[in-house]
């Protein structure tokens, strides 16, 4: 890659890990006390300055598709698809961070790429995930599902399986969490505690009575569903005293582990 182009990629991440943290810092601030005045008017010196990165960083298109993520971020919709006017302004702050995060992602990974742009247009991040509610995941998920197929092609299977699970695990729990406990109480028993102290299994077994999703999380394979045992605290598979993982993953675990998470995926966002 030529120097001054991989200058300006630094520049650019350099920039949006600034914008980040400075929004990390309000949406705290935000959701301690949404009147605070000085914290309001940091919020609207921050979103200009997003504003100005955004447009940079599209072209100048508005129908770029991370200029459309930003306007998005600005909308929330209830259940029934119409636009809620009045929004939390830390939660107008969470959206904004997830789509600069996914501009750090798109730039990051055109590092190393013959014939890339300083703009993030030839290459938009996949939009697999846009249907889960916390913004901040996509990108997460993102790269975690990069991970996951990549580990499956290399035969890493323990690998692929964790990643598939911990993306299964976190679009199920997104979903209850924006379900809310109230109407998922009204379909079935729920464990004690927060949804996110409840355990893998559980929270699949909720989120199918929920209607959430449907019957194909069946098919996991039974060290899919103690993936967490198998994990680290670093999410690596924990391993013996010979280096080797503790316990084997076939490459049909993984494989079918996949497949189970495409179709929650497809249950989560049925216009796939």
């Amino acid at each position: 890659m030529d120097e001054s182009l991989r200058a300006q990629i630094d520049s650019n991440l350099s920039h949006l890990d600034a914008l980040i943290r400075r929004g990390r810092k309000l949406r705290e601030a935000l959701a301690s006390d949404p009147s605070d005045k000085s914290a309001l008017v940091a919020n609207r010196a921050w979103q200009q300055d997003c504003g100005v990165a955004i447009h940079q960083l599209s072209g100048g298109s508005k129908a770029h598709w991370l200029a459309r993520l930003f306007s998005e971020a600005f909308l929330m919709r209830a259940a029934s698809g119409q636009v809620i006017e009045a929004v939390a302004p830390a939660e107008i702050v969470e959206r904004l961070v997830g789509v600069l995060e996914q501009a750090v992602l798109s730039l990051s990974r055109m590092e190393g790429t013959p014939g890339s742009s300083a703009a993030v247009q030839a290459t938009p991040v996949p939009h697999r995930f846009d249907f889960v509610h916390n913004t901040a995941l996509r990108p997460v998920l993102e790269q975690a599902y990069a991970d996951s197929r990549d580990a499956l092609e290399t035969g890493e299977y323990s690998v692929a399986l964790i990643h598939a699970c911990g993306i299964l695990e976190a679009i199920v729990t997104d979903a209850l969490e924006h379900a809310g406990l109230q109407a998922l109480a009204a379909s079935a028993e729920l464990p004690s505690g927060k949804i996110a102290d409840w355990s893998f299994d559980d929270r699949l077994i909720i989120a199918e009575k929920a209607g959430l999703i449907r019957g194909g999380c069946a098919r996991l394979p039974e060290v899919a569903r103690k993936y967490r045992a198998i994990t680290d605290a670093d999410g690596n598979p924990q391993l013996d005293a010979n280096g080797d993982p503790q316990l084997t993953v076939t490459e049909r675990d993984a494989r079918r582990t996949t497949q189970v998470l495409h179709v929650v995926m497809r249950d989560l966002d049925p216009g796939r």
